[in-house]
């Protein structure tokens, strides 16, 4: 092999892993993650925990008699 050969051999594939390197990093880009079952499911969650918590602090800043108190625990429960 002569060195002009070897010249335009490195050359060549160093053109063509940019392109290549540029390309994924385009389709990288482009990728939307979506979400699994175990995600939907976490999410789900904490939404009805954030609920519960919103309970929770209003059964516990309102100054209503204990009726109204057991009344809000019960309902936490039948959740």
């Amino acid at each position: 092999m002569n060195p002009f050969t070897m010249v335009v051999c490195i050359v060549l594939i160093a053109a063509v892993a940019k392109v290549m390197r540029e390309r994924y990093r385009a389709m990288g880009s482009q990728i939307v993650p979506t979400e699994s079952l175990d995600t939907q499911r976490l999410r789900d969650e904490v939404r009805q925990m954030k609920e519960r918590i919103q309970v929770l602090e209003r059964v516990i800043t309102d100054n209503h008699k204990s009726v109204d108190l057991d009344r809000e625990i019960e309902r936490l429960r039948d959740r």
